[in-house]
């Protein structure tokens, strides 16, 4: 009897795995859920069950280590002042009530250390990213619970047996309303749509001292269209944040699928020297496009923080007219003599890996230099190593246009070619760009902004 092989990794369901993991998929969890609105502006008891005080807050360390910030301490209004309750004297948090362990109580004024966030304050109403959801959210209420601790003391005594965390946000329209409403009302969590703080990336805004968490995997998890979208919604501090806890590569390719008034927007909001390094870390077809929407006293500006060699290829290709075949075509050009093997052109591809978005097909071009014809990625990969290029060409006439072309007659000749990209050529007929399908959809629907076509070497 044959053995069926195994099936291949299927995304959904891992995904799916990795939501029925987290903390809010067990139901325990969920039946004991707290409410901050509900038990915020609450009573403060003693031992004695004597009111003390009224809970004005919970403060949590955001130290961007752990997907479950733990609650390190409670600030409780006394009378007139404002005082901060450590963990260690707290005996109980209800949905309703706090109850402490002790009478006595540190009147000194509350004052946040580093690393410390008050979930009311500075999380409720600001903004978050839904990684699983790929969109911006701001918070209704906030759940924290209590979870068992984790590790006990290293000095040798047990631990606290229970650690209180924060878990989840409710974003859900009836979560504002039932925060807004009658004090009874807001003891009541209303789960309609509860993600799990596991999966949420905090961007801190004016809360200076909050990181983001380390790892930011589940940012780097996002396509670069996702994470545009992101930047599109996100607030000016919010994006900025975004922009900083991304590789310089996944931020360009990022800002390469942004509207362009939104792109504009944003390279004007970030210093120049950053901006400059945006724009520059983009292809170059897209980094024109980018500088194009700007006054010239801002691309000017952005240029000059740029290193010599890209300014000039940015400079060059700024020259040409917006709406010709130099105006939107890139330079990431692989280009093959006749003589040369398929192995060396291989290894040549390999080195381009960071532009792999802007190659379909090497150029090939004779002694002069001049432009033959191109050879496709898929019959490289057929191709034996030892192969000459001069093998692999065809016996059709080679599908140009100048730089100076107009957008309609780049269209036609992609559409007679039934090619996905054709070759720009200078006067002596040596290639000096190519240009993609997607990038004359770009240009002949810009109202759309960007509009990309999956890369098969993505």
């Amino acid at each position: 009897m044959a053995i069926r092989p195994p099936l291949p990794p299927n995304p959904l369901r891992a995904a799916r795995r990795q939501r029925q993991q987290r903390l809010l998929a067990t139901r325990s969890l969920r039946d004991n859920l707290i409410s901050l609105a509900g038990v915020t502006h609450g009573p403060v008891l003693n031992q004695a069950g004597e009111e003390v005080g009224t809970l004005v807050d919970v403060v949590a360390r955001w130290d961007g280590e752990e997907s479950y910030p733990p609650v390190t301490g409670l600030v409780v209004r006394v009378g007139r002042r404002v005082a901060f309750v450590a963990m260690d004297d707290v005996a109980d948090v209800t949905h309703d009530r706090v109850r402490l362990r002790s009478a006595r109580l540190d009147l000194r004024e509350f004052a946040r250390r580093p690393g410390e966030v008050m979930l009311g304050k500075d999380v409720v109403d600001h903004q978050l990213v839904d990684i699983d959801g790929v969109q911006v959210i701001r918070a209704a209420d906030l759940y924290i619970a209590w979870m068992p601790a984790a590790t006990v003391s290293s000095g040798g005594g047990a631990g606290p047996e229970r650690v209180l965390r924060l878990v989840g946000a409710d974003v859900s329209v009836q979560t504002l309303l039932r925060r807004l409403g009658p004090k009874r009302w807001r003891g009541r969590p209303t789960p309609e749509r509860v993600i799990d703080w596991s999966n949420i990336q905090p961007f801190a805004g004016e809360v200076r001292q909050v990181k983001l968490r380390s790892s930011n995997e589940g940012l780097h998890r996002l396509r670069p269209g996702e994470l545009a979208d992101l930047l599109e919604d996100l607030g000016r501090s919010g994006r900025q944040e975004l922009l900083a806890s991304l590789e310089p590569e996944m931020a360009a390719d990022a800002l390469e699928e942004m509207d362009p008034e939104e792109l504009g927007a944003l390279l004007r909001e970030t210093p120049a020297q950053q901006a400059a390094e945006l724009v520059a870390n983009m292809e170059p077809d897209e980094a024109v496009d980018a500088l194009r929407d700007l006054d010239e006293d801002e691309r000017e500006e952005l240029l000059e923080h740029m290193g010599d060699e890209r300014r000039e290829e940015l400079t060059e290709l700024l020259e040409y007219r917006e709406n010709t075949a130099g105006g939107f075509m890139t330079t990431n050009l692989v280009l093959a003599t006749t003589d040369e093997r398929v192995a060396a052109v291989r290894e040549r591809l390999r080195a381009e890996v960071d532009h792999r978005g802007d190659i379909d097909a090497v150029a090939v071009v004779d002694d002069n230099e001049r432009y033959l014809d191109d050879v496709s990625l898929y019959h490289l990969a057929i191709a034996l190593d030892d192969q000459q290029i001069s093998e692999l060409l065809g016996n059709t006439e080679p599908v140009t246009v100048s730089a100076d072309a107009e957008l309609r007659e780049v269209a036609s000749q992609l559409t007679e070619a039934r090619r996905s990209s054709v070759v720009v050529v200078d006067d002596d007929e040596r290639p000096i760009g190519r240009i993609l399908a997607d990038d004359v959809i770009d240009a002949l629907l810009p109202e759309r902004g960007r509009f990309h076509f999956p890369r098969l070497l993505s």
